[in-house]
């Protein structure tokens, strides 16, 4: 078709008329150009990280729809460690490599300790999110230290009424003896079964116990609330806000931003209903929990006429979400792969359980389901004289003697990478004071493997055989070296 042919089209009724395309051309064309205006550039003598160019007002938006987290590590590949990519209008810096983001995040920890203000973040907790605000000032710091200070004395304090080392190990391995139990019980009545929401509710009931003091049965309807509102938060935030990244689409009706808001409001709703039961019954000669110490700290800080950095009670809320919200999905998901890596390698589990000091199951003993061999003699690590066995449950203080169960640990972080980028971050001081940064773990693990003599990609237990877990262990936490944000990275662990 030629070019008369076409305007003729174009001009015909019931058609899209000639001055439509010019007006639709011009709008795109003065779109295009208030975008390249208003992007940010590198400041005189110093050139742009490089990467990819991207379409006009979609940036490489396109490209990361599906496996970003692949397309940003090809990436890296070709133009480095340090690029730029752009998502829609928004320049955003790329961090990949073990180098690179201990630098930034370790080294220069302070400068990259911000998050870019995003249209999502200003609805997680009212825009008070520890971890998602984008305030970095003295309140901020006073909020942060409120939250490690309340989550340190919790997680020190002694349990009263068993031989754990604290409050916190009580929870947690009591939990862990009913979610083992419920596995069997399962097995037996239906010989399999899907694992995973089981695991979910037992991680919603210890931080329940950390925040609230109290256990729930697995079956209770107020825990289930709590977990059926954290099901849907992830349903939710995988699909993403473009408008994050497109400022227009800010001022179109989202189906998925209408849901996030809806989220973020009845979740709020739950906390706030817990916290205020918690003042009614206030006790400070009984501190059950996280947020009793939340509301000593704040009480103590108001009777201090001269401090600066007062909570208001109603900031509380916010606090035990920010504790509540931490590493919720990341320990459920950690346990999921675990337990996967597990069956897939029944090997590395006769291996621990060896190393625990337990006899093994009859099911097990003389067979590898993955091998189909028995395992020799020389591939366990031989009990030794402080190993657990079945007359206590493990405790925390047993780690320095089961360095085999750690590097398995610390190593399934690595080869599954299943958090392959951090929370967005946002340089708050240095030359490029406020670009957004995005740091790809998943290269870092990459990284790793070839740091660990590279380990074979089927073995999930490589960092113990060459030694060196220990030392790759601030890269192998799935959400990279927290120094900055996180106030609850140990207790996670």
């Amino acid at each position: 078709m030629g070019p008369e042919e076409v305007m003729v089209q174009v001009g015909s009724p019931g058609l899209i008329s000639a001055t439509e395309v010019l007006v639709a051309a011009a709008t795109f064309c003065l779109l295009l150009l208030l975008t390249q205006t208003r992007r940010q550039h590198a400041p005189k003598g110093l050139r742009s990280p490089p990467g990819p160019r991207g379409l006009p007002m979609l940036g490489s938006a396109l490209e990361l729809r599906k496996d970003p987290h692949v397309v940003l590590t090809r990436l890296s590949r070709k133009y480095g460690d340090v690029m730029e990519v752009t998502i829609g209008t928004q320049p955003v810096v790329v961090l990949s490599g073990l180098d690179t983001i201990r630098q930034a995040l370790v080294r220069q920890a302070e400068d990259f300790m911000g998050r870019p203000d995003l249209p999502s973040f200003r609805h997680i907790t009212d825009g008070q999110s520890l971890t998602f605000s984008t305030d970095t000032g003295e309140v901020w710091k006073a909020r942060r230290k409120l939250a490690q200070n309340a989550l340190k004395t919790f997680s020190i304090a002694a349990s009263p009424t068993t031989s754990s080392s604290c409050l916190l190990e009580e929870h947690v391995t009591n939990e862990a003896s009913y979610l083992v139990t419920k596995f069997l019980q399962l097995m037996e009545e239906k010989q399999s079964f899907d694992p995973y929401r089981y695991m979910v509710v037992s991680v919603a009931n210890v931080i329940c116990a950390i925040c609230f003091g109290k256990r729930y049965d697995h079956d209770n309807q107020e825990l289930l609330n709590v977990v059926n509102v954290a099901d849907e938060f992830g349903d939710v935030t995988a699909v993403g806000n473009p408008a994050d990244f497109i400022p227009l689409l800010r001022y179109l009706p989202s189906r998925n931003m209408d849901l996030f808001l809806d989220f973020n409001k009845r979740f709020m709703k739950l906390l706030k209903t817990a916290v205020e039961e918690h003042y009614e019954t206030f006790d400070k000669n009984n501190i059950r929990d996280v947020t009793d110490s939340l509301i000593e700290q704040c009480m103590e800080k108001k009777a201090e006429a001269n401090s600066a950095n007062q909570i208001p009670n109603e900031k509380i809320i916010n606090l035990v979400n920010d504790i509540f919200g931490a590493g919720f999905d990341t320990v459920t998901t950690a346990l999921s792969w675990s337990l996967m890596y597990l069956v897939t390698y029944p090997h590395i589990q006769k291996k621990i359980q060896a190393e625990l000091g337990e006899s093994l199951s009859p099911l097990l003993q003389g067979w590898d389901l993955h091998q189909g061999l028995a395992p020799t003699s020389s591939s366990c690590p031989h009990p030794t004289d402080q190993t657990i066995g079945r007359e206590r449950r493990p405790r925390l203080s047993d780690r320095g003697m089961l360095p085999y169960t750690e590097a398995f640990i610390l190593e399934m972080f690595r080869h599954s990478s299943f958090m392959p980028f951090t929370i967005p971050h946002r340089q708050v001081l240095g030359f490029q004071r406020g670009w957004r940064a995005k740091l790809d773990l998943m290269k870092s693990a990459e990284d790793a493997e070839e740091l660990l003599c590279s380990p074979r990609p089927h073995s999930p237990l490589s960092s113990h055989q060459h030694d060196q877990g220990h030392g790759a262990e601030w890269l192998l936490y799935p959400k990279g070296p927290l120094r900055v944000y996180q106030p609850v990275a140990s207790e996670s662990r």
